[in-house]
């Protein structure tokens, strides 16, 4: 019995696309075939009165973890360290990231940058941006004359 399968002629070309930028996301270090910089994925979300970002982590302790803001632009940087005291020969498989991350955001006009707040705990780290006064949605009255 013939089966019929749909053709998609541009397959290969969104499998490959899908590649590169996966290569692109990453840096390894060709000495150790560890990876030197990983990608730093965030969720941000807006509350009425603020922005909040969260990030994850994991195994970074928070001595290793900067925060910095210069022209409107909030800087998150960091290194999850390898430890040396492991020997990479008796690994068969080194998936997790190693190394160095940076991710630099910028910072709308309606934020506050001298009452940024962050937080630390248990891998995530939250950064709360508040939101200027006259950036808060307010409710006006119209009044009936």
């Amino acid at each position: 019995m013939a089966m019929l399968v749909n053709y998609d002629p541009f397959r290969n070309v969104r499998v490959l696309q899908n590649e590169i930028n996966r290569l692109f996301d990453r840096d390894y270090d060709d000495a150790s075939n560890v990876m030197s910089q990983w990608p730093l994925r965030v969720d941000v979300r807006e509350e009425e009165d603020r922005l909040v970002l969260q990030a994850d982590l994991p195994g970074v302790e928070q001595k290793d973890i900067k925060l910095h803001v210069e022209n409107n632009q909030l800087t998150i940087s960091g290194e999850r360290k390898w430890d040396e005291t492991q020997k990479r020969d008796n690994y068969h498989r080194i998936e997790r990231m190693y190394g160095s991350f940076s991710r630099t955001f910028q910072l709308g006009h309606n934020t506050n940058p001298e009452k940024i707040q962050a937080a630390y705990k248990n891998g995530v780290l939250e950064v709360v941006l508040p939101k200027r006064e006259e950036a808060k949605p307010r409710t006006i009255q119209i009044q009936i004359q």
